[in-house]
C-alpha cells in the first residue's frame, strides 16, 4: 500500500526520533500504514495536525520503586505510566509487572490502547504502565510492599475521572488488591480509580473472564460472518494466563476441540483435545498454584510437553489464537498455519504477530483479527465496572455477559463495515484502525487544540 505524502513524512521524522524504542515504532508503523487511505480523502486530519499530537503520548510519568525482600535487602525497580490519550474519556490501561517492562513496550502498549477502548464504544482514553519488577518467584510479603511503594507515587496520577488503570501481566488478584488497598489508605476513600478489582469490594463479575470470552464472542461472529462456526474447530491457544484460560474455557462450551497451551518455558499439545475437567485441573495449578505450563505436565499422562516450544509448528489447527505476549507468532509460524490448513487468527494479546506474520495471513487471504479489536472484552467490562462502581450497583454475571458479547459482535460489525468502506473487504486491520482512529480524531477537532 503506497502510503500518503503526509503520513510519510509523519513516519519519517517519528521512526528517526524513536528509533530505539522498537515496539513502539513497530506499532505506530502498522498503524499509519493502514489508516493511510482515510488522510487521502480526509483533509481536515492533516489541517488540525492530528497525526503528531496524536503519535506522542500527552505525559510519561516515570519513577523508581525501593522495596525491602524478605532478606531486609534493599531493591529498586523502574515503574512507568504512559497517560497516552484522554479525548474521549480518562486514561485507561493496564499495569504490567515483568522483567521485559521498558518505555518502548508501554508506549507502543498505551498506544494501541487508545483505539481498542475507541472501538468498544465507551468513553475511555488510552494509557498503560507497569514496572521489571518480576513477581514470579516473590512471597506476599515481598509483592506487598512492592506494591505499596508502587502505589505511593502513582496515586499522585490516577483518579476515576483521570486515569484508572487495570491489571496485565503480572498483575492479577493479588497485585490488584494490594495496590487499591494501599490507594485507599493514601486518599482515605473508596473511588473507583482501579478496575478487576475483587466482586466483594467493587469488582465486576467476569472481569477476570472478559477478554478471553471477548476473543471467542468475536471468533464467533466472524466465523459466522463467513458461513462457518468455531463448533468442531480444532484450535491451538498460546499462553496459559487469564486471557488463554478463559478463552479455552469458552472455547471448549462452544464445542471446539483446543489442543494447546504454553508459557515461555514451554507449550503443552492435546492432540484429542482439553476437556473441560483437565482444564480445570490446569486451570487451578495455575492460578491458585502458580505452576508453570512444565510443572503442570507431571500431574497428567495425557499431556505432551515441548520445551521452549511454541504450538504454532506443532500440530495443524483451523483457527490460532494467540493469546501469550507481543511479537510471538513469526512469518515462518505463519507460514506453517496456512500451509496446516488454519483459516482463522484472532489475537488475544497485544500485537502478537509480527508485521511479516500479518503480511502472510493477509496475503494468504486467512480471516485475520487484530487485537485491538478482538482481545477490547477486558477493557470493555472495565469500563462497565467504571460504571457500576459511579452508581454504587453490582449487575448479575449474566447481564455482563450479554453487554460483553454485544460489544465483541458491534466491533466486529463496524471494523468490517469499515474495511468494505475503504475498498479492502476483510482487512480487519484497516478497518480496526482506521474505525478507531476517526472516532479519537474526530473528537480532538472538536475539542480544539
Amino acid at each position: 500500500m503506497k502510503l500518503n505524502n503526509y503520513v510519510a513524512h509523519v513516519l519519517k521524522v517519528l521512526t528517526n526520533r524513536h528509533s530505539a524504542e522498537t515496539e513502539y515504532v513497530q506499532a505506530i508503523s502498522h498503524f499509519l500504514y493502514s489508516i493511510s487511505p482515510i488522510l487521502d480523502v480526509e483533509n481536515k486530519y492533516r489541517k488540525y495536525n492530528i497525526l503528531e499530537r496524536l503519535l506522542i503520548p500527552d505525559r510519561i510519568i516515570i519513577f523508581k520503586v525501593p522495596w525491602i525482600n524478605d532478606k531486609n535487602e534493599i531493591n529498586v525497580n523502574t515503574a512507568y505510566r504512559v497517560q497516552f490519550n484522554n479525548t474521549i474519556g480518562p486514561y485507561k490501561g493496564g499495569l504490567r509487572f515483568h522483567p521485559s517492562v521498558n518505555l518502548s513496550i508501554l508506549k507502543f502498549l498505551g498506544f494501541e490502547q487508545i483505539f481498542k477502548n475507541s472501538l468498544t464504544g465507551f468513553p475511555i482514553g488510552g494509557g498503560k504502565g507497569g514496572s521489571d519488577f518480576d513477581p514470579k518467584g516473590k512471597s506476599d510479603y515481598e509483592v506487598l510492599k512492592f506494591c505499596q511503594n508502587f502505589m505511593r507515587e502513582l496515586s499522585r496520577y490516577i483518579g476515576p475521572d483521570v486515569d484508572v488503570p487495570a491489571g496485565d501481566i503480572g498483575v492479577g488478584k493479588r497485585e490488584i488488591g494490594f495496590l487499591f488497598g494501599q490507594y485507599k489508605k493514601i486518599i482515605n476513600a473508596h473511588r473507583s480509580s482501579i478496575t478487576g478489582k475483587s466482586i466483594a469490594w467493587g469488582g465486576s463479575y467476569l472481569r477476570t473472564e472478559a477478554t478471553g470470552y471477548g476473543l471467542i464472542y468475536f471468533t464467533k461472529t466472524m466465523l459466522n460472518n463467513n458461513d462457518s462456526t468455531i463448533q468442531d474447530k480444532k484450535v491451538l491457544i498460546s499462553g496459559s494466563g487469564n486471557v488463554a484460560l478463559h478463552a479455552a474455557e469458552k472455547a471448549i462450551s462452544c464445542g471446539a476441540k483446543v489442543m494447546s497451551l504454553s508459557d515461555s518455558s514451554g507449550c503443552i499439545i492435546v492432540p484429542e483435545g482439553i476437556s473441560e475437567d483437565l482444564l480445570l485441573e490446569i486451570k487451578n495449578l495455575k492460578i491458585n498454584e502458580r505452576e508453570r505450563i512444565k510443572e503442570i505436565t507431571k500431574h497428567f499422562s495425557s499431556i505432551k510437553y515441548y520445551h521452549g516450544k511454541r504450538p504454532w509448528q506443532l500440530i495443524p489447527c483451523d483457527i490460532a489464537l494467540p493469546c501469550a505476549t507481543q511479537n510471538e507468532l513469526n512469518k515462518a509460524e505463519a507460514e506453517t498455519l496456512v500451509k496446516n490448513g488454519c483459516f482463522a487468527v484472532a489475537e488475544g494479546a497485544n500485537m502478537p504477530s509480527t508485521g511479516d506474520a500479518v503480511k502472510v495471513f493477509q496475503k494468504n487471504k486467512i480471516l485475520f483479527a487484530p487485537g485491538k479489536a478482538s482481545n477490547a472484552g477486558g477493557v470493555a467490562v472495565s469500563s462497565l465496572e467504571m460504571a457500576q462502581n459511579a452508581t454504587t450497583l453490582q449487575w448479575k454475571a449474566s447481564k455482563v455477559d450479554n453487554i460483553l458479547k454485544k460489544t465483541m459482535e458491534k466491533i466486529f460489525h463496524l471494523i468490517n463495515q469499515t474495511s468494505e468502506e475503504y475498498g479492502c473487504r476483510e482487512n480487519f486491520v484497516l478497518g480496526a484502525n482506521i474505525a478507531g482512529f476517526k472516532k479519537v480524531a474526530d473528537s480532538m477537532i472538536d475539542l480544539g487544540v
